[in-house]
């Protein structure tokens, strides 16, 4: 239970606040002594199902079930929101055998939620409610039920539903990260279902950025320097693998051609194995675009080839391919 405050100089409004934040605050808290057996079970359920995880609720509830199958969907379990009232006129097709329903009201007398209950245990699914009273009809009527009862709400007047939707709120994110670890989602797994924000990009592979096939700027070691040339301006990115028996033996850039012209009148007579640079730096396509970037500036290059085990071209990543993307 939250502390009366003391008397302050405070402005009313903060004190207000101050208020609102303990309940809420408390009534989170309370929910851990409700987690038992029932939870772990729902986790499981949800875990071992082959289909989705489908939100039901009205009202406030029914933005509380958005915003939980927005995290589940975006943690690795699928999930969506059927407003109840849209399932009743024909929506609950969206239901199949193997689903589970995530089934929100506080009351736990919802009556459209009521009304599904037979249909959606008539086409297989199951059911899981989380409601503030363990007795209700709902409560009872579920296959698993989860207790987010609170002793009262934040708004001053009992009405408002305010620590209710908040602790409801709380015990879905729980769900949903019991249900990440219980699956061993990880960062990257997390990554691959945000390719538009900061951490997608941040796990960007190699292999997702580099150029490969016909792009890539290659010749073999007898190459003429005059082809070797013409490669490197036709691919564009101011060097060239060069390659004997079929894996990267060194390369050739720009600035190499410059010094070697100054050094040697001679040297369009000459191969490409007798121009190259050996030892070049590489990258595996499964490395982080994050070092492929680190390396470049740490080495001065504008340019990583990307090999194989077997030390095989299988790409080229340009700085230009990198910059902007936000990847620290």
């Amino acid at each position: 239970m939250a502390k009366p405050r003391k008397q302050t100089n405070e402005h009313p409004s903060l004190i207000e606040a101050k208020r609102v934040l303990e309940v809420e605050a408390a009534a989170i808290q309370g929910l851990i002594e409700h987690l038992d057996d029932t939870f772990v079970n729902a986790v499981e359920l949800i875990n071992n199902s082959n289909g989705r995880v489908i939100t039901m609720g009205l009202g406030k509830s029914g933005i509380i079930c958005r915003k939980i199958s927005a995290t589940l969907a975006s943690t690795g379990t699928p999930s969506f929101f059927l407003h109840p009232a849209e399932a009743i006129h024909g929506d609950l097709g969206m239901i199949v055998g193997g689903d589970v329903v995530l089934a929100i009201s506080n009351s736990g007398e919802t009556e459209e939620l009521l009304r599904l209950l037979p249909s959606i245990k008539r086409i297989g699914a199951e059911i899981i409610a989380i409601t503030g009273n363990p007795a209700s009809t709902l409560a009872r009527g579920a296959d698993y039920h989860l207790n987010a009862s609170i002793s009262k709400e934040a708004c001053p007047l009992g009405l408002a539903p305010t620590a209710s939707t908040t602790a409801t709120l709380a015990l879905g994110d729980a769900l949903a990260m019991a249900l990440l670890v219980r699956k061993g989602f990880k960062e990257e797994d997390f990554a691959s279902l945000h390719p538009g924000g900061k951490l997608g990009k941040r796990f960007l592979r190699v292999r997702d950025l580099m150029h490969a096939g016909d792009a890539i700027p290659i010749v073999n070691g007898s190459t003429s320097m005059h082809d070797v040339i013409y490669e490197m301006s036709k691919k564009g990115f101011g060097i060239t693998a060069v390659t004997v028996q079929g894996k990267l033996s060194g390369v050739i850039s720009d600035g190499d051609l410059r010094r070697l012209l100054q050094k040697d009148g001679e040297i369009l007579k000459k191969t490409a194995a007798d121009s190259l640079k050996g030892n070049p730096v590489t990258i595996s396509a499964d490395e982080l675009a994050s070092v492929a970037l680190q390396i470049m500036e740490q080495r001065k290059i504008t340019s990583l080839f990307i090999v194989d085990e077997a030390h095989v071209v299988q790409g080229i990543i340009h700085l230009h391919d990198l910059w902007g993307l936000e990847l620290f």
